[in-house]
Formats: structure tokens, C-alpha cells, sequence
């Protein structure tokens, strides 16, 4: 055993590794606290500063008609059924607490929210958080100051809203139409974007 420990061929093993298990240790820790999000709301936040971020339009490679057959409920836990939101513009955003880079976006899209006609356009800030995390959601919004609409899911969600990675923000037309699809982080606070949402 004496032999094995003091090989040279062990010792530049463990020299390889140990940077990688020190890496491994600190994020595993850093997801564990929760500070992983935390640096991750820091780095997306300034990033969006420098307007890298910023949202243009992404209209999907076909404009699909949107599945509005399901519920959400809001966070007193009223049940509320999407197809009372046809005809309108929808700002859809799936997003949860656990998220840094959807939390990095909030500000740009209450910005956005406060200055939209809600008559035409709709926001439905989707959380999907754990429907017992209900309390924690809420919390979220109203220590963050967000005025915008937050929902959950009511059972079912269709299967274009079953996406791999969130952010993600749809927008759909009056005519129910997917007509822009965001995966990621961005700043919807553009007048480029706010024109894009007002002239459907």
C-alpha cells in the first residue's frame, strides 16, 4: 500500500484531477446554497447593460398556431382558462425563482409591462416552480416590486410550452399565431421590441 501511495505515476494522476473534483466541490456547493443562481442574475444583468442582450423579434421557422387549450391559475389559486386571452397579443415568459438568467430579465420586462397598452397586449408570466411553491412565488414578485401578471400551471400545459431550458418567451398574435420565440436571457426594454408587440 506504502508502495502504490508514493508512486510517481499516482501522484500525477491526483495532480491531474484535483482541479477538476475542486471545480466539481465548488459548484455542487454553489447549487446546493442557491448562490449559483445569484452569480448567474450578476453576469446576465450586466451583461444586458452593454444591449447584447437586447430581444429583436425571433419569428420561428414556421408561425404555428398557438395551443390555447389549457389553464393556468393565478397566485390566489383562481383557475383562469388561456382561451379567455384569444384575440389579443400575448407576452408569454416561462420562468422559475430557481432561475438566474430569468431573473436577470424581470426588470426589462416590467419596464416593458408599464408601458404597454394592457387592452391589446396581454403578459403572462408563467412560474414553473412546484405548484406547493406557490407562497415562494408570490414572495418573489412582491419583494422584487413586479407588477406584472404571474401565473402557474393548472394541471396540463400543451405541448409547445414542454420546453428544453427556460427563459422562454412566445409571443402570439391576435390571429393565435406563434409569431416569436426567445430561448434565453434578454432585455425586452427596446423600443424596437415594444413597436414589434403594439403594431399586431
Amino acid at each position: 500500500m506504502k508502495k502504490f501511495l508514493t508512486s510517481p505515476r499516482i501522484w500525477s494522476v491526483i495532480r491531474t484531477i484535483r482541479p477538476w473534483v475542486t471545480m466539481i466541490a465548488v459548484i455542487a456547493i454553489l447549487r446546493y446554497t442557491g448562490l449559483l443562481a445569484g452569480i448567474s442574475v450578476v453576469a446576465q444583468s450586466a451583461l444586458m447593460k452593454t444591449g447584447v442582450l437586447d430581444a429583436s423579434p425571433a419569428p420561428p421557422a414556421v408561425a404555428r398556431d398557438f395551443d390555447y387549450d389549457f389553464s393556468v391559475k393565478d397566485l390566489n389559486n383562481n383557475t383562469i382558462d388561456f382561451k379567455q386571452f384569444k384575440g389579443k397579443t400575448i407576452f408569454l415568459n416561462l420562468w422559475a425563482t430557481w432561475c438566474g438568467p430569468c431573473r436577470a430579465e424581470m426588470p426589462s420586462i416590467q419596464q416593458l409591462y408599464e408601458q404597454i397598452d394592457h387592452e391589446k397586449v396581454v403578459f403572462v408570466m408563467l412560474s414553473l416552480d412546484r405548484a406547493e411553491d406557490t407562497e415562494k412565488v408570490s414572495r418573489y414578485i412582491k419583494d422584487k416590486g413586479h407588477t406584472f401578471p404571474v401565473y402557474m400551471p393548472s394541471g396540463y400545459l400543451p405541448e409547445q410550452l414542454n420546453v428544453p431550458s427556460i427563459p422562454t418567451t412566445f409571443v402570439i398574435s391576435p390571429q393565435g399565431k406563434i409569431v416569436s420565440k426567445k430561448a434565453g436571457t434578454a432585455n425586452y426594454n427596446t423600443s424596437g421590441f415594444k413597436e414589434f408587440l403594439e403594431k399586431m
